[in-house]
Formats: structure tokens, C-alpha cells, sequence
């Protein structure tokens, strides 16, 4: 039986013309994506003033997109090996250009928090499919790194492009119209990709088991509500209970895999040290950013009184640093080591998060610009190289389902970074002293706090929004120290877990 994990080699296929046009489509995929998840912080604020959420369902509408798309990525990824990654990428496309328009249109907290559960279902589909595509369509190793390079740099410009154009959507129409901008790149990439895109699967993938999909859907969700839960209000019976059944659901589904003659992920993947280690730097790295990346459109614009579109401008610095350190990642770690510029992306980013823990209201810009160009640049040299590894440590053939896990790891980093250090910025923020006459819902959020302000007398205004703002940038220091933790224990175990691993040549 030929390994599992036997490494990718040069003569797995002849190079595919047209192979670079190829990728310009699935780089749609990825700016679809990147945009998506941009422009719902900058809309935040707004969401929060028109839909009234509470606290907690606004924490609901920043991270049920994630919790829904790691409890599914697996079994999508597994699903693209068989039906087909170009079939399953088009029509995942298609379903989220459809499910942005009811995003776009919600009327109520619950609505909202459904719309981006929905689209966490179609959302699903692209990211496997993306880089199982690239694994297919770039044998060679040295164009594969330049591609998933590439893929990176894409991934990264969306977040640049969807601050600014979101900030301009939101100074001139409503909040909806941010997501409405998915349509016309969702359909340039289905009317493209169904010409340039070539079909690849598994061409011996036995069935899809719906035992095992339930299991990682049930198991996955619990878990991260459980986390979320017992964050935002302590360790009760209730997320305790929730998290037992996540998981046992879990452990059900890793004991099934391994009997399955066909199993929806291989967990046999996970004995390669440097496939595990790029999987489990990836999932602490956005664990460590996430929670601070979701409050930070909220710091420039309701404490520091920038416009949408200036904004969106002001985190400018941490996309082009990641694009920059994208395109070169493969070179620099052929040259020195894979652990080496792994390790010292990642050091960089705990340091840039650490010089945020002194963080006020008057913080001028050339401090937090500079903070976030390093973020950028050490993102962009630690997701490529770790991207790239997970993609080459597997035979074409379980392209979907490694992909699948490395963006498993991402979404389930993110939830849990938004629920844990995003509750850490709420818990601060709720105990702020506020004047007589406040309403409650100005304790839920710091939106909701400019929202109470607007209706009372100026100096009572005033008072109001100077202890709601100082609140909140003491609870967002304190996330930025534990994400600085965080990055810098990931960096140190990095160090450990990918020695010896190389790149192909």
C-alpha cells in the first residue's frame, strides 16, 4: 500500500497550460471570501445602531459564519475529493453569491445571525476546493509555492480591498450594500471558472459517510458554542454539558475514521509531524489575532472618530505587509529553513500585539500603522510556508480533505479567538461606570453605548461616552497582551514541531 504521506515530487503530472489563468480564478474564490469576513467589522457599528443586537448576539453575528464553516470544512473538503473540486467550487460560489442578499436584508438580530450561518454552509465549499485545485494544478513544488504564494497574497489584498470598499459603500449607502459586493465577483468566477477551470477528484474515493459528517458537524459546533458560552459567562452545567457532548461526537468521529475502509479524513495525515505542527500553528496564530482584528475596526471608528472608508484605509499596512511576505515566503524558507521563517513570522506577530497592550484613546497612528505592518508581514511569511506544507505533505488524490483541515484550523482559530478574547474586551468593557439616566443597552456594546449617547443631554453624553470608550480600550489592551501570549508560546513550539521539514525543490 503506497504511504499517505509520501511527499509531492516533480513528475506526478506535466504541467498544465493555462495553469496560471487557472489560478486567477480560484484567487476570485479567495478575494469572495476574504472581502466577506473584512467588511463585517467595519459594518458593526452600523449593524449594531439599525438591528439593536444584544452583546452577545453581536459576538453571534461575528463568529456563527465561523463556527458553522469549521463544523463543515472536512466534510466539504472530503465531498470535493468525490463529486468533484471545480463542481463543488462553482456551486458553492453560486450559493454564496444568492445567500449574500439575504445577509444584505436582514431585519432582525435573529435573521442576521441565520444569514451568516447560511453563508458559513456555502462559505464551506470554496477554501478546499481552492487549494485542492492548486495541488492539482501545479505539480512542480517551486510553482506551487509561488502560486499558493499567490493565493495567500490574494487572501490578504481582500482584506485591504474590503476595509476600502466597504468604508466608501458604508459613507454612501446602507450597511447591507457591503455584502452585496460578493454578486459580481461570485459571478465572474462561476462564468470563468466553468471555461479555465479543470476537473480533478479522487478517482477512487469510496462513499460519503453522513454517520461521519453529522459527527464533525455536531462535534465541531458544540465544542466552539461551548468555549464561546462558558467565556462570556463562566463555566456553568450548561456549556459544561454541551462541551462533553461536542466532544464525545468528536471522539466518535476519530474512532469511526479509523475503521472506515473510505474515511472522510485520513487521520493517519496527523503522524506526520510537520503536517500536524503547520495545522496547530496556524489554528493558535489566528486564535491569537482574531479577537483583536474584530474589535479593531470598532477602536478606529467609535473611539477614535474615523469615517468608514479612513478606516478601512488605517489597516491598510497589515494587508500589504502580508501580500509582500506572501509572494517571497517559499524563497526565504528554501533558502534558510521552513521552522525558521515559521517561527520568526510568528515571533514578530506576538511582538506587534504586545506594542498594542499600551493602547489609548489618543494613540496616533504611526504606532498602530507600524504595529500592523509587522502583523502583516509575519502572517504572510508563516500562513504561506504553512500552507504549503500541509499541501505537500499528501498525495494529490486527499488534496480536499488536507485543505480542508489546514482551513478547519483557520475558522476554528477564529471563532475561538473572536469568543474567548472577544469576550475578554466585553467582560471589561460591561463593568464601566456609567451616569445616571444610561440605558441598559449601552453596556452590551460600545455601538450600543453612541446609540444611548445620541439621545441624551450633551453633558451626560459626554460623560457616557468617555467611560464606555476608556472601558473599551482597556478590555482590547488586554486582549492584545493574551494574543501576544498566545503568539509568542506558538512560535516557540513551531520551532520544535517543523525541524527538519523542507519544502520541495
Amino acid at each position: 500500500m503506497t504511504s499517505t504521506l509520501r511527499p509531492a515530487t516533480t513528475t506526478e503530472a506535466v504541467k498544465r497550460p493555462g495553469r496560471w489563468l487557472a489560478l486567477s480564478v480560484l484567487v476570485l474564490a479567495v478575494l469572495l471570501v476574504a472581502v466577506d469576513a473584512t467588511v463585517l467589522g467595519l459594518a458593526t457599528p452600523y449593524i449594531s445602531e439599525d438591528l439593536e443586537p444584544t452583546g452577545t448576539q453581536l459576538l453571534w453575528i461575528g463568529d456563527v459564519y465561523s463556527f458553522v464553516i469549521a463544523g463543515l470544512l472536512v466534510s466539504m473538503g472530503s465531498l470535493g475529493d468525490r463529486i468533484g473540486r471545480k463542481r463543488i467550487l462553482l456551486l458553492g460560489a453560486t450559493a454564496f453569491g444568492a445567500i449574500s442578499v439575504l445577509n444584505a436584508y436582514a431585519t432582525t438580530p435573529e435573521l442576521m445571525i441565520l444569514a451568516r450561518a447560511l453563508l458559513g454552509v456555502a462559505g464551506a465549499t470554496l477554501m478546499p476546493a481552492t487549494l485542492a485545485l492548486i495541488r492539482n494544478i501545479f505539480p512542480d513544488p517551486r510553482e506551487r509555492s509561488l502560486a499558493v504564494g499567490i493565493w495567500g497574497a490574494t487572501a490578504s489584498a481582500g482584506t485591504a480591498v474590503g476595509p476600502i470598499v466597504g468604508g466608501f459603500l458604508l459613507e454612501h449607502f446602507w450597511w447591507g450594500s457591503v455584502f452585496l459586493i460578493n454578486l459580481p465577483v461570485m459571478a465572474v468566477l462561476v462564468l470563468v471558472g466553468i471555461k479555465l477551470l479543470p476537473e480533478s477528484r479522487n478517482p477512487n474515493p469510496g462513499p460519503w459517510d453522513m454517520t461521519s459528517v453529522a459527527l464533525s458537524l455536531v462535534g465541531m459546533i458544540a465544542v466552539v458554542y461551548a468555549v464561546k458560552e462558558a467565556a462570556s459567562h463562566g463555566v456553568t452545567w450548561e456549556p459544561l454539558a454541551v462541551g462533553l457532548v461536542g466532544a464525545a461526537a468528536l471522539y466518535a468521529f476519530v474512532r469511526r475514521q479509523l475503521t472506515l475502509p473510505a474515511p472522510l479524513l485520513d487521520m493517519r495525515l496527523f503522524r506526520n509531524r510537520g503536517f500536524s505542527g503547520a495545522v496547530l500553528a496556524d489554528l493558535l496564530t489566528i486564535l491569537g489575532l482574531s479577537g483583536l482584528v474584530f474589535f479593531l475596526s470598532q477602536y478606529l471608528q467609535l473611539v477614535q472618530d474615523r469615517p468608514p472608508l479612513e478606516a478601512g484605509l488605517a489597516e491598510l499596512p497589515a494587508a500589504v505587509g502580508a501580500v509582500a511576505a506572501g509572494l517571497v515566503a517559499g524563497t526565504v524558507a528554501r533558502r534558510y529553513s521552513v521552522r525558521a521563517v515559521v517561527s520568526g513570522g510568528l515571533a514578530a506577530i506576538g511582538l506587534a500585539l504586545a506594542s498594542l497592550t499600551v493602547l489609548d484613546q489618543s494613540t496616533g497612528y504611526p504606532v498602530l500603522g507600524a504595529a500592523l505592518l509587522v502583523v502583516g508581514v509575519g502572517a504572510g511569511f508563516s500562513f504561506t510556508v504553512t500552507s504549503d506544507v500541509i499541501l505537500s505533505s499528501v498525495p494529490k488524490e486527499q488534496a480536499g480533505a488536507a485543505s480542508a483541515v489546514s482551513e478547519t484550523a483557520y475558522e476554528l482559530g477564529a471563532a475561538l479567538g473572536i469568543a474567548v478574547l472577544g469576550s475578554i474586551v466585553t467582560g471589561v468593557y460591561r463593568g464601566f461606570a456609567a451616569p445616571a439616566g444610561t440605558p441598559a443597552g449601552a453596556h452590551e456594546s460600545l455601538g450600543g453605548a453612541v446609540e444611548a449617547a445620541s439621545g441624551l443631554p450633551s453633558n451626560t453624553a459626554q460623560e457616557l461616552l468617555s467611560s464606555a470608550r476608556e472601558a473599551f480600550v482597556d478590555g482590547l489592551a488586554i486582549a492584545a497582551g493574551a494574543g501576544a501570549a498566545v503568539l509568542l508560546a506558538t512560535a516557540v513550539a513551531a520551532w520544535f514541531m517543523l525541524k527538519n521539514q523542507r519544502l520541495g525543490l
